[in-house]
C-alpha cells in the first residue's frame, strides 16, 4: 500500500510540472528558422542581438479557449493534490480519494479538450503568423498531448485508492 501511495504522489507531482512546463512554456508551434508561437506569445529570435523578440499573440476565441483549459487544468491537479494530502490526514481508515480522483480526472478532460482544440484549429489561432507548413507542433504542444492519459490514469488510481493505516 505504500508503494501504491508513493507511486500516485509522484506520479501526481511529475504530470503536475510537465503540465505547468506545457502551459507556460514557449513552443507550442515552431517554424523551421528561429520563430515559435504559445499560448501567449509568438517570439522571435534576432541574429543580430542574438535575443528573443517576443509579442502577445493575437486573441482568437480558440486560442482564448486554450488558454482557459489549460490554466484550469493546473488549477485543478494543483487542487487536486492539496485536496489528497488534506483527505490523507483527516479521513477515515477505509475512506476512499473520490473527489481527488474526480479532480484529477477533470484536469484530463480539460487538458485533453485544450489540445484537440489547438489540433483542430490551429490555422485560426495562428491566422496572422507565417505560413503553416514550413512550421510543425513544438515540444510543449505533445507534453500537454502526453498529459492527458497520465491525468486520467491518476485520477482512476485515485478513485479506486482506500486509505490503510
Amino acid at each position: 500500500m505504500a508503494f501504491l501511495l508513493t507511486f500516485v504522489t509522484l506520479l501526481h507531482l511529475i504530470t503536475l510540472a510537465i503540465l505547468f512546463i506545457a502551459t507556460m512554456e514557449k513552443s507550442w508551434w515552431v517554424w523551421y528558422g528561429s520563430e515559435n508561437s504559445d499560448l501567449w506569445f509568438n517570439c522571435r529570435f534576432d541574429n543580430e542581438t542574438e535575443a528573443w523578440f517576443c509579442a502577445t499573440s493575437e486573441e482568437t476565441e480558440w486560442l482564448q479557449a486554450v488558454q482557459v483549459l489549460m490554466v484550469l487544468s493546473v488549477v485543478f491537479s494543483s487542487i487536486s493534490f492539496l485536496i489528497f494530502l488534506g483527505q490523507l490526514f483527516t479521513m477515515s481508515k477505509g475512506g476512499l480519494f473520490y473527489l481527488t480522483g474526480v479532480c484529477q480526472v477533470f484536469a484530463g478532460l480539460n487538458t485533453f479538450t485544450a489540445t484537440l482544440i489547438y489540433t483542430m484549429h490551429n490555422k485560426e489561432i495562428l491566422q496572422d503568423s507565417r505560413e503553416l507548413s514550413s512550421g510543425h507542433f513544438g515540444y510543449c504542444f505533445f507534453l500537454a498531448w502526453a498529459c492527458v492519459p497520465l491525468l486520467l490514469c491518476s485520477g482512476i488510481m485515485y478513485i479506486h485508492l482506500r486509505k490503510r493505516e
